[in-house]
């Protein structure tokens, strides 16, 4: 008889499940990036979508929908284990790339991109879960760093890909063949080689000392309170992930449109589709860990301020040469933010409702998908794009502010002195 092998946290001790995560999380990102860089385009050329806020109600529906299934992928996840609600969430994926190659009305891609929402909420949520189980506390800034990385590198390459198959060979059915090739490998990979981490959290738990005093009797609601308003760090958190999907949201559905108004091609619009991601996924490798020596405040206030520079950059260029620059700036402030607020939620959450914590945090985050999509529209419908884009410029400065104000460092090996 075969005893189980002891429980071990760390990224050494779980190279191979954790190594095979992050190529689960690069083929998550990959279905998304599917639509980065032909959706927007397909609303105005295919559908004949005039008002800008009417074309970006495919984001508003994603984000709305992932919002809330984050919510629901994290507390599933606690209850049920990570596996399932993984493997849930790839089976929901595979109508999408199938609908929009079919959709003979633009209802059809609203619809797809309800389901995106469903399948990118379970699927991202899971993985970001698993490897903060697997990695425990030294390396999780470095952990999320490498997941958020694989992810977003995936929809970085899959909108240049997209943009230069759609400029060779039109907007339909042949960019989003890629989607269908991920879906497929991902459910297969999640299914037949993905383990269960639930069992590591719980290791985590028999000795842990949460950096915010909570221990771990908190109901859902109670979890939900804490991440949402009351506990400062967890709730500045929750904001700042808010507006920095904010401006991503501007980013995917508005930034297309500018960018078709100003007279680019399309393959060049898949370049600057693909700079701000590929730059935002590679810059995670070095931020994640840096954020594990220096401490999560100073970066994620520096990001934020940094994606404020470069979206007035952005409202305020007009050539390929400016938005190469100001999107690449946008990458490098994304890349500070995006994995040292995880790392953060994961810091202050105990690890039984750890996973429940990171999905209130993701559903505020999210929800930036849809609040970006629809006041950028609407902005842009009544007055300009480039109020729009301005508007977005100060609310992400004024994000930065309330993390300045709010925050206190979470990470104990930064705020505890070495023995």
């Amino acid at each position: 008889m075969t005893l189980p092998s002891p429980v071990r946290l760390g990224l050494r001790a779980n190279l191979a499940q954790f190594g095979l995560l992050v190529g689960v999380n690069a083929l998550v990102g990959g279905v998304l990036g599917q639509e980065r860089t032909v959706v927007s385009l397909l609303a105005e050329e295919e559908f004949g979508l005039s008002g800008i806020t009417v074309a970006l109600t495919f984001i508003a529906a994603f984000g709305l929908v992932k919002a809330a299934t984050n919510f629901f992928a994290g507390t599933l996840s606690d209850r049920f284990g990570r596996k399932p609600v993984l493997v849930v969430g790839w089976l929901v994926a595979i109508p999408v790339p199938l609908l929009l190659i079919w959709a003979p009305t633009w209802s059809w891609v609203v619809f797809a991109n309800v389901l995106l929402g469903i399948s990118q909420g379970l699927t991202w949520s899971t993985t970001v879960i698993m490897k903060i189980d697997l990695a425990g506390p030294r390396q999780r800034g470095l952990a999320m760093g490498l997941n958020e990385a694989a992810g977003y590198l995936a929809v970085s390459l899959t909108a240049l890909a997209t943009g230069f198959i759609a400029a060779r060979y039109g907007l339909r059915p042949e960019p989003f063949f890629l989607g269908i090739a991920y879906v497929a490998l991902g459910l297969g990979l999640s299914t037949l080689v993905v383990r269960e981490t639930r069992g590591h959290a719980h290791h985590e738990a028999a000795g842990h000392e949460p950096a915010g005093g909570f221990g771990d009797g908190l109901t859902t609601r109670q979890v939900f309170v804490e991440t949402s308003l009351r506990e400062p760090s967890l709730s500045a958190a929750s904001q700042a992930g808010l507006v920095n999907n904010l401006n991503d949201g501007m980013a995917w559905g508005l930034l297309p449109l500018v960018f078709t108004a100003a007279g680019l091609s399309i393959s060049r619009i898949g370049v600057l589709a693909a700079i701000y991601p590929a730059v935002w996924g590679l810059g995670q490798l070095v931020t994640g860990a840096w954020s594990d020596r220096v401490g999560r405040k100073p970066l994620i206030v520096a990001g934020m301020w940094t994606q404020a520079v470069a979206i007035g950059l952005v409202a305020a260029g007009g050539t390929f040469l400016v938005w190469v620059a100001a999107m690449a700036l946008l990458g490098v402030g994304t890349a500070l933010v995006y994995p040292t607020l995880l790392a953060a939620v994961g810091d202050v959450a105990h690890p039984l409702w750890r996973a429940s914590a990171v999905g209130v945090y993701r559903l505020w985050r999210d929800a930036g998908f849809a609040v970006g999509a629809l006041l950028t529209g609407i902005i842009a419908d009544l007055v300009s794009s480039r109020a729009a884009i301005w508007t977005v410029a100060l609310l992400t400065a004024a994000s930065g502010l309330v993390v300045a104000l709010r925050m206190r460092e979470t990470h104990r090996a930064v705020t505890l002195p070495s023995a």
